[in-house]
């Protein structure tokens, strides 16, 4: 089997490839230039080269960054337009890492795409199938939930079964040093992890100062643009009331920021859209686990695909409330991914 490894210059990546290398597999590395080339890009497409010389795997660099302009950070600063909180990273891994990514792999000669996410396949009757990976710390399973099969059934997680903290032990023993000894967590083309100031450079028109207004129509003051707002907030509003206040909805129609106390908050149903099933509904559990954004544990509840191919889903206790924009993913109690859609209510 020859394997294309996305490399990003990262420990995940980089230990993607040397384990895949060890087990005798024909590979090569691609890297994607998702951002604009600058000395600090070329610099670091260099280093990559320089491993994979130095361990006798073949580099190939590919330059998706206008692709990753159009398809990520346009609709991202569209959602933060339309009121919503986007997650661009599993828009990402949909239509980049895997979609034109994987497609230009397949082109170079790849039988198979391997990534460092911490998940993972199986081959099933019914396709292939994504599992949450060993490491409950690091789980990618979440962002990996709108990439569709077809696609998942060409790619491979090395790191499925391993925790993220053996990383340095694993890649000392390959003799693999990352080129990018730290890694984040943060918005990769947002400076800083400073989304206001991202939005405000964007040159996009931004809305602008509206009211701020209780559930019963009171309004409390003014907000300076729902854009520098999200769902569930609590600090930085700038009004006072007699109990805490947190950010129930922005009516972007109203160019209105609702807010209400914390009891407010809470919800027990949420509908997506854009739905990728990963199997059948007919096959889905009668009690699912559904999990609203990332650092959520996954809650007991029912769900069902409306006439309008719309994702339902009904927590058995109030959590709070999620946010349009981020994505409800659902697992069965294996931790299997049934289906993954963007929140819209």
């Amino acid at each position: 089997m020859r394997i294309a490894v996305a490399v990003s210059g990262g420990a995940d990546s980089l230990l993607a490839l040397g384990l895949l290398q060890k087990e005798g597999h024909e590979v090569f590395a691609i890297h994607a230039h998702f951002l604009p080339s600058d000395d600090t890009q070329k610099d670091l497409a260099a280093a990559i080269a320089a491993q994979c010389a130095a361990i006798g795997v073949p580099f190939q660099a590919i330059d998706l960054s206008d692709a990753f302009r159009a398809r990520v950070i346009e609709p991202f600063i569209a959602a933060y337009v339309a009121g919503e909180t986007p997650n661009p990273c599993a828009a990402c891994n949909r239509d980049l890492k895997f979609g034109l990514l994987a497609e230009a792999a397949i082109s170079l000669g790849a039988d198979k795409i391997a990534t460092g996410h911490y998940a993972r396949l199986a081959d099933t009757p019914a396709g292939a199938a994504l599992f949450r990976g060993a490491d409950a710390t690091r789980d990618q399973s979440y962002f990996l939930s709108l990439v569709p099969q077809e696609a998942l059934a060409q790619a491979i997680f090395p790191l499925a079964h391993r925790k993220k903290a053996d990383n340095p032990e694993a890649l000392a023993a390959l003799d693999l040093a990352p080129p990018l000894p730290r890694e984040s967590r943060e918005v990769c083309f947002v400076p800083g992890d400073d989304y206001r100031a991202f939005l405000e450079a964007s040159g996009v028109p931004l809305s602008g100062p509206g009211p701020i207004a209780l559930p019963d129509g009171t309004i409390l003051g003014a907000h300076q643009g729902l854009w520098r707002h999200t769902i569930g907030q609590r600090k930085g509003l700038g009004v006072g009331w007699r109990e805490p206040l947190y950010v129930l909805a922005k009516d972007a129609d109203a160019n209105t920021l609702r807010v209400g106390p914390k009891k407010d908050l809470l919800a027990t149903s949420c509908r997506a859209r854009e739905v990728n099933m990963l199997l059948p509904p007919h096959d889905w559990p009668e009690t699912v686990l559904g999990q609203t954004c990332y650092r959520m544990a996954p809650r007991p509840a029912r769900a069902a695909i409306t006439v309008d191919g719309s994702l339902d889903i009904v927590f058995e206790a109030p959590l709070p409330r999620p946010t349009p924009g981020q994505v409800a993913t659902l697992y069965d109690a294996a931790g299997r991914v049934l289906a993954g859609g963007v929140i819209v209510a």
